[in-house]
């Protein structure tokens, strides 16, 4: 990997023109969003989940976290319309487009988990109803989505450090490999 990824590569002073459209910028604007999540997560974590309920300044975070998620969601949903029509797996990328894809099918789990770790009746709501769905995928029989604890602590340690791994490594695919480029008009598709 050292070999195809030298470390003068890793931050590029140059890029190809194309990667100033917002199709491209969408996906920085994503990362720039995960990098609050995970910050403002890091505060409501350390000051335990029953401070965003009962301080002004935890209902500030609280809120801080919960628009940076949405943030987070719009822009990655953005970025991957934006990939899947650019053909974003052509040319060796697959690899980088199927980890970008297992990114959002965990960031969505990680969204679940914050719901019902809110502790209001919002989130009761949702995992009672959640609960047969999560059953019937055979996964009730590995996580209680009505456990505060299991769900907090899947959220608050597991879900992030894979979702960063991952996009760490998206990243470094694409370090590796380059910006998938425009799709050319007049030209075939592959």
């Amino acid at each position: 990997m050292a070999g195809r990824l030298p470390l003068e590569h890793l931050l590029p002073e140059r890029q190809p023109y194309y990667v100033g459209s917002w199709v491209y910028v969408f996906g920085v604007i994503t990362i720039a969003a995960l990098v609050w999540t995970i910050a403002s997560g890091v505060v409501l974590a350390f000051f335990g989940p029953q401070w965003w309920h009962v301080s002004s300044v935890g209902r500030f975070f609280n809120s801080l976290h919960f628009w940076s998620v949405q943030l987070f969601f719009i822009f990655m949903v953005l970025h991957l319309w934006g990939q899947y029509f650019a053909a974003g797996w052509r040319d060796g990328r697959a690899p980088t487009w199927m980890i970008g894809a297992v990114i959002f099918l965990v960031s969505i789990v990680a969204g679940f988990t914050g719901y019902v770790s809110q502790q209001n009746f919002d989130s009761q709501w949702i995992a009672i109803n959640a609960k047969d769905a999560v059953n019937a995928t055979g996964a009730g029989s590995l996580f209680n989505i009505l456990n505060f604890g299991q769900m907090y602590g899947l959220h608050v340690m597991l879900i992030p450090v894979a979702v960063t791994v991952l996009v760490v490594l998206h990243v470094v695919q694409i370090r590796m490999r380059g910006v998938v480029r425009p799709i050319e008009h007049g030209k075939p598709r592959s």
